[in-house]
């Protein structure tokens, strides 16, 4: 009954931040390019952090971070507009503003060519900025000779991340002591692809739900009947749903880049077409990485190799006199079940009507842009205070955890790993291979 209650009060609690936070479509009317999803260039956090507790101070901090922004990761991102929307010129089914977006989408495909997944500059100023603000929030945990142990995944972008993040330490406390590696012995908790719980992912239930959502917030006729002259043209020749999706993908990919203050795509959509495809992006990230009962409410486990990494590996660190910082740097793709299995924000309650996600707080933006981290940031008084504190940070902005506490944003260490031990302890993967496909 009490565990009943407590789950109560935190759906509850989970409602009314989500409630206080503004409607995505009026973020996305005011600023469009939070419509880009998982391509949403890192924002300046604006949240004033709390206090540090009573007598104690910051002395470690365990970080899992994204790298920061990139191109689009597959040829076909740039391609497939451009060889369409090409072929339609060439067979002069083009309209004026067809032909100016050609010349858009070939200037994104030219800067792109041979860079597909490639850190951009912004993607590598974000990996300083974020850096420096952990040294400038938490400067004692980087005092004079402070350990620092940095890893990344073997992506050429998140090993040049975590270079930069290297640099700027570096310039900012030249003592500190950095050790920095990316090696495929890591990659069992670092970037961990779970194919047998993948594959569950897309089960005829979600498949379903997913293709029937789209049918309601498809909205492409508009935008794509603009671009041609011939509307047999376009039904014969154009798949105008594919042309939707790739265009709209680059649209929101320009603000990693240089051509971000030269071009722009969004001008071809109005405001509610660029609210209805990125709910559908939205919807789409939802059921394949958070708690969907469709498909087991499994999916964050993924993670889970990751999560215990962190404890154990905290647990170390916080019996040394000096722990200093941990640093990983990864994809969206861990980072987003991390936060669902370690429950950030209310990311751990299962939500059956996809129809309810924003109103239920999954707003994918606010979680995985391109530099989206997780801090966990540790305190006490000295080396034999046992009564180590913790805060945890999403994106830089203090996260509510799903234990309860006296002093919010700071949780009991110890409460917080047997929570999470615990609730590792209770998946396993017989669990796992017992869901199966319907």
């Amino acid at each position: 009954m009490k565990k009943l209650l407590f789950s109560t009060l935190l759906l509850s609690l989970a409602l009314v931040a989500a409630a206080q936070l503004p409607l995505p479509k009026e973020e996305i009317a005011a600023n469009r390019n939070l419509s880009a999803s998982n391509t949403v260039a890192y924002p300046t956090p604006t949240q004033k952090l709390s206090p540090a507790p009573a007598g104690k101070k910051p002395f470690y901090i365990s970080h899992y971070g994204r790298h920061g922004s990139r191109y689009l990761t597959k040829i076909k991102d740039y391609d497939y507009a451009m060889e369409t929307l090409k072929k339609a010129d060439e067979a002069g089914k083009l309209t004026e503003l067809g032909r100016d977006v050609l010349r858009r989408v070939k200037l994104l495909h030219d800067e792109a060519y041979s860079r597909w997944g490639d850190l951009t500059s912004l993607g590598g100023q974000q990996s300083k900025e974020i850096i420096a603000r952990m040294m400038a929030n938490f400067p004692e945990v980087f005092k004079g000779k402070a350990n620092v142990d940095a890893h990344s995944t073997l992506a050429p972008r998140c090993v040049l991340s975590m270079t930069h993040a290297v640099q700027q330490m570096t310039m900012l406390n030249p003592r500190l002591n950095i050790t920095f590696n990316s090696t495929a012995h890591d990659m069992h908790y670092m970037n961990f692809q779970d194919k047998a719980l993948f594959a569950k992912i897309r089960t005829e239930q979600t498949v379903k739900l997913y293709e029937d959502y789209c049918k309601r917030h498809g909205c492409w006729q508009r935008m794509v009947g603009t671009l041609l002259n011939d509307t047999t043209y376009l039904r014969q020749k154009v798949n105008g749903e594919r042309l939707n999706y790739y265009l709209f993908r680059l649209a929101g990919s320009v603000q990693n880049t240089t051509l971000h203050d030269k071009v722009t795509l969004y001008d071809i959509f109005t405001t509610d077409e660029l609210v209805e495809n990125w709910r559908m992006e939205n919807a789409f990230w939802f059921l394949g990485y958070g708690y969907c009962p469709l498909n087991g409410n499994l999916q964050p486990y993924s993670q889970r190799h990751l999560l215990r990494a962190i404890i154990e590996q905290a647990d170390s660190c916080i019996a040394l006199a000096k722990p200093g910082v941990q640093l990983r740097y990864g994809h969206e793709t861990n980072l987003l079940p991390l936060a669902c299995l370690m429950g950030l924000n209310g990311l751990d309650q299962p939500i059956s009507d996809i129809e309810e996600l924003e109103q239920r707080g999954w707003v994918n933006y606010r979680i995985y842009p391109m530099g989206c981290n997780i801090q966990l940031v540790f305190y006490r008084k000295n080396q034999q205070d046992d009564d180590v504190l913790v805060k945890v940070l999403l994106n830089e902005q203090e996260a509510r955890l799903p234990i309860s506490t006296s002093t919010p944003p700071y949780y009991k260490w110890k409460d917080l790993k047997d929570y999470y031990l615990r609730k590792l302890a209770n998946y396993s993967e017989e669990e796992e291979m017992a869901f199966s496909l319907p």
